[in-house]
């Protein structure tokens, strides 16, 4: 295994557990959005390089942005969420250090490039390229994609169901 595997399944596994401790659905959010750039590492570690584009973009950008504003829209109040702003707390401290860890990490790897890896595994050929993955998305997985399509639209429309009915 290479460093960046490991790394990226350290972020994976560090965003899921922040999932689970955190009190507050925002903070929730961002651990799903650590989570989801430490499984484009791993795509990037298994030379994937376009499913870890889309695992970025459609995920980490999209479908948290969707989720942020299905929480604002739940949690909409008159005072403000924060009201000691200008002060340091322990989880700023805390995302501050695990993202100057992060970069520390990375100039490392890129620092010492190939000389501090350990040779590929062997995957096969057409994994990770766009024809493969359209392939199998549109003919072996289609149905589980259409129902988590589904699934999050009906997440929606309830969300706004629910918030009309708070303001009528």
């Amino acid at each position: 295994m290479n460093l960046l595997f490991i790394v990226a399944g350290l972020m994976a596994v560090a965003g899921i557990l922040g999932v689970i401790l955190a009190r507050q659905p925002v903070h929730q959010v961002i651990a799903t959005v650590f989570s989801f750039i430490g499984l484009a590492a791993l795509y990037l570690s298994l030379q994937s390089e376009f499913l870890a584009v889309i695992q970025l973009i459609v995920y980490g950008g999209a479908v948290m942005i969707l989720f942020l504003f299905v929480i604002a829209l739940l949690s909409a109040r008159k005072d403000p969420v924060e009201k000691d702003a200008g002060s340091l707390t322990k989880s700023a401290i805390a995302g501050f250090s695990g993202g100057g860890a992060l970069l520390v990490m990375l100039a490392i790897v890129g620092l010492f490039g190939a000389e501090g890896r350990l040779p590929w595994t062997q995957v096969p050929d057409q994994f990770g390229q766009v024809r493969e993955f359209g392939y199998q998305l549109l003919t072996t997985y289609v149905f589980p994609f259409e129902v988590i399509a589904f699934i999050l639209m009906v997440a929606v429309i309830g969300v706004m169901i629910l918030v009309g009915r708070n303001r009528a």
